[in-house]
């Protein structure tokens, strides 16, 4: 969800107001997921790299996250709404991680939809983390090595239980994907959109799916084989 400042900077605005702005923006994305039937949403929140911006951004930042959190619970039980976070959460202030932990533990039995927070997040560092859980399990004798496979990894990644990705969206016209769900991103279609993502809102979304609905999802096979199978 990138492009909160360049927004608010083209209208002499605060980034901290453009982070307030681009609030509303996940405000309308998760309501239109949620109407169109989508089961999980993954909303890439605050990367491990951002703790390295200005503290009083950082600082909005957080308080934001809280507001978000006490402010949409309601909503998310109204509507069966699941919030799950994914990230290095003992980076959080405390009053943040206390609220996360409250609305994941109230939404917990909520089964229509998943919005999966990834805050103080970062694909490389959760990678690491999994390597390092398989190699104690090889040292206790758990597992065997030459027996590891690419479950395994699923299962020691923070994002264990949940399908991998069918569509990235990148908004603000940036070319990469900074260092998000790299493991899970594997065969994902990407949509990269030059909307700043204060302006994505509802028609936005939906014409990202739109698209994604054009492309034919081969995972290494022809057209021609898919065609066969179909």
């Amino acid at each position: 969800m990138d492009g909160n400042g360049r927004w608010a900077q083209a209208r002499g605005l605060s980034r901290v107001q453009g982070h307030r702005t681009g609030k509303d923006s996940v405000r309308e994305v998760v309501e239109t997921a949620r109407e169109i039937g989508i089961e999980y949403l993954t909303l890439y929140a605050f990367s491990s790299e951002n703790w390295q911006r200005p503290r009083r951004e950082v600082d909005a930042l957080m308080r934001l996250l809280r507001r978000y959190l006490r402010t949409e619970v309601d909503k998310m039980m109204r509507h069966e709404i699941r919030l799950r976070a994914i990230g290095n959460l003992d980076r959080l202030p405390d009053e943040v991680l206390a609220e996360l932990r409250s609305v994941e533990e109230r939404t917990r039995d909520n089964e229509r939809m998943t919005v999966l927070l990834a805050v103080s997040y970062g694909g490389r560092e959760e990678i690491v983390r999994a390597v390092r859980e398989l190699a104690t399990r090889v040292n206790n004798g758990e597992l065997d090595a030459e027996a590891i496979e690419e479950s395994h990894v699923d299962d020691a990644l923070m994002t264990a239980g949940i399908p991998d990705p069918d569509l990235l969206i990148r908004t603000s016209g940036e070319m990469r994907i900074s260092n998000f769900l790299l493991w899970q991103l594997a065969y994902t279609e990407l949509f990269m959109t030059e909307t700043l993502w204060p302006d994505f809102r509802r028609d936005e979304f939906l014409e990202a799916i739109e698209h994604y609905k054009t492309r034919q999802r081969r995972f290494g096979k022809t057209g021609a084989q898919l065609a066969q199978e179909a």
